[in-house]
């Protein structure tokens, strides 16, 4: 606005001059706010472009964070399975490495058994043979038909099998009046091949059946002769108190 110019008192005082220099003032007061207006909307129109083009940068930036987010997960999703899957393989080893360290023990511990078991026998075995060998000569058997009787009685006895003196004393003396050399050669064992032998009149293939163990293999013994006699005698009849003939 001119520095001049001053407004009048009254519409009165508007000459056509004044007219003329309001409408002047008026338009150049339109152009200024015409060229105000012009780049405030340019500087508008530029900035919502901007603000426009802004999100698509800022929504780029979370969505790489997700993504690398995701992978983070994936890959420790990973390492914890692969953890599991240690902890799994070794807990199994372990088991597998117990149950053979178990089994071995068991198998060790049945073949310990085993070699007891047959140590036991062994041993059972041995001490029956120097047990009727010690009692045999601890005890004095006169060498004569009671002597042989009596020691026939004790090893019977080791070997449960059943018998008396009385019951014994009684088939030797119809057998072979107590010669233990006595021999049967007319009856049908000794027509057969096989003669009645010794005491109580035995035949080898009886003797050799029920030869009692420790006694002399010899079937002209007067013990072996009565013992392998007295243990046939019990398998057949009971015992060789029940034998009262030719048995």
């Amino acid at each position: 606005m001119p520095a001049n110019f001053r407004f009048p008192r009254s519409s009165r005082d508007l000459t056509k001059t004044h007219k003329i220099a309001v409408a002047g003032v008026a338009a150049l007061g339109a152009a200024s706010l015409a060229f105000t207006a012009v780049p405030g909307q340019a500087q508008t129109t530029t900035t919502a472009d901007a603000v426009a083009a802004a999100p698509a940068q800022i929504a780029s930036a979370p969505a790489k964070e997700v993504k690398a987010s995701v992978t983070d997960q994936l890959a420790g999703a990973s390492v914890k399975i692969q953890q599991i899957d240690a902890k799994k393989q070794a807990a199994a080893k372990q088991k597998a490495q117990a149950a053979a360290k178990k089994a071995a023990a068991e198998a060790a511990a049945k073949r310990k058994a085993e070699a007891a078991r047959q140590a036991k026998q062994a041993a059972s075995r041995s001490a029956q043979r120097p047990q009727m060998q010690t009692v045999a000569a601890s005890t004095s058997y006169g060498n004569n038909l009671d002597g042989w009787i009596r020691q026939a009685l004790d090893i019977m006895k080791q070997h449960n099998i059943p018998g008396s003196y009385s019951g014994l004393h009684r088939n030797i003396m119809r057998e072979s009046s107590g010669n233990p050399r006595a021999i049967n050669n007319w009856d049908i064992n000794a027509i057969n091949g096989i003669p009645s032998k010794g005491l109580l009149q035995v035949i080898d293939p009886t003797f050799n059946t029920y030869h009692v163990p420790g006694t002399s293999k010899n079937i002209y013994d007067p013990v072996a002769n009565i013992t392998a006699a007295a243990n046939y005698a019990a398998h057949r009849y009971g015992s060789i108190d029940n034998v009262n003939s030719a048995y």
